[in-house]
């Protein structure tokens, strides 16, 4: 089999002959939510809530790990169901916290029960979608390598702060860039890859 060819980007062209950053090209799994998931806008308050919170069980650990671990994640937590979660006691916690087929953090458990309480306290002052998209940016970065992809912005320190005050936990400013790159917010694609440009929310 020939080695994967590499763009003067440091982008992987598979044998799809399609252009990916090398975090993407390596491992099926990765190469599916890459092509189909990562960087498309989510706009409902379900699917905001388990991106927010799987951005935080990831901060230490590889982002595959997560992705494998994601319907395990999802049975543990009632699907991420803001409403449910926010009822959830310390018996739950505890529950959790024996569960191996999760990350087994206290502080982030907490932080994902807590954030469910504030997700759905937020929904008297427009909710959790409006919140993370109206700090969205006037443009998005347009990376020519993977160094030139940024792990913070101006906005996803405003968003950091902005959360935090609304009672979220674990949403410091790099974990909500990531999180703004995973839901639509920026297009951190990498020029030249070929999801570049594909969400619609950036011409």
């Amino acid at each position: 089999m020939n080695a994967p060819e590499m763009t003067a980007a440091g982008l992987v062209v598979g044998e799809d002959g399609l252009a990916r950053p090398a975090w993407a090209a390596q491992d099926d799994l990765l190469r599916e939510y890459y092509d189909t998931e990562w960087g498309m806008p989510v706009r409902e308050e379900r699917g905001l809530y388990e991106r927010l919170s799987l951005e935080a069980f990831q901060s230490g650990l590889s982002w595959a790990t997560i992705l494998r671990k994601r319907p395990a994640f999802r049975a543990a937590f009632a699907d991420f169901d803001p409403d449910a979660v926010a009822q959830f006691g310390e018996a739950d916690v505890e529950r959790l916290l024996g569960d191996a087929a999760i990350v087994r953090n206290r502080r982030k458990i907490d932080a994902t029960v807590a954030n469910a309480r504030a997700t759905v306290a937020l929904r008297a002052d427009g909710g959790l979608e409006e919140l993370i998209w109206s700090h969205r940016p006037e443009s998005t970065p347009e990376p020519r390598s993977q160094a030139e992809v940024p792990s913070t912005s101006e906005e996803s320190v405003a968003l950091a702060k902005a959360l935090k005050s609304a009672g979220f936990r674990h949403v410091g400013p790099t974990t909500m860039f990531a999180l703004m790159e995973a839901v639509g917010v920026v297009d951190t694609h990498i020029v030249g890859s070929h999801r570049r440009g594909t969400s619609g929310v950036w011409a």
